[in-house]
């Protein structure tokens, strides 16, 4: 069945469909407590997006991230991460046991969604929006766990940066800080 959403949406996508989400704005998730949650909350919010892994060699990364979202957090910036399991099996847990593993080891404050396939033929809409969207990087799909998305205050896709790229980087701080001052 997600197969068939994916395919309508972007079969949508590419006719203009009114049914098509355009916007990052427009889309609805669910959040790792299993609450819907519209991403129009995030309005106005410099965001990043991360599909996350429990058990990856850069699971590190959540400190990381959890560092990078508490300096920018009270200047309008939001992290969003979506659990997967769609690399190694490294995420073989369900939501719960994954909010567990991440509030103990790592302390983790901002926002998790629930567990999504962000490649493949059961790839959540989200995801195909975002591997789609044009940025000055590149497009395409994922190739492992812990690539960010980093959109505007507008929900447009300013940035992507692959896994090795550090959340505490320079490159990643310089594009959080650019779009923080416009």
């Amino acid at each position: 069945m997600a197969a068939i959403t994916t395919l309508i949406f972007s079969i949508s996508l590419l006719m203009g469909t009114p049914e098509a989400e355009t916007s990052f704005f427009d889309f609805t998730v669910t959040n790792i407590r299993g609450q819907e949650v519209s991403l129009d909350d995030y309005k106005g919010k410099v965001i990043m997006v991360v599909n996350t892994a429990s058990l990856c060699g850069f699971t590190k990364q959540y400190n990381d991230l959890q560092e990078l979202y508490d300096m920018y957090r009270d200047e309008g910036f939001v992290i969003l991460g979506f659990p997967s399991n769609n690399f190694g099996n490294q995420e073989p847990g369900t939501d719960e046991e994954i909010l567990e593993f991440c509030e103990t080891n790592f302390n983790i404050s901002f926002p998790l969604f629930s567990k999504v396939e962000v490649t493949g033929e059961q790839q959540d809409p989200l995801f195909a929006f975002l591997t789609a969207s044009e940025n000055p990087d590149f497009t395409g799909g994922i190739n492992w766990n812990f690539e960010k998305f980093l959109l505007d205050r507008d929900g447009k896709l300013q940035h992507r940066f692959r896994t090795r790229e550090n959340p505490l980087g320079e490159n990643v701080q310089a594009a959080i800080t650019r779009l923080m001052q416009k």
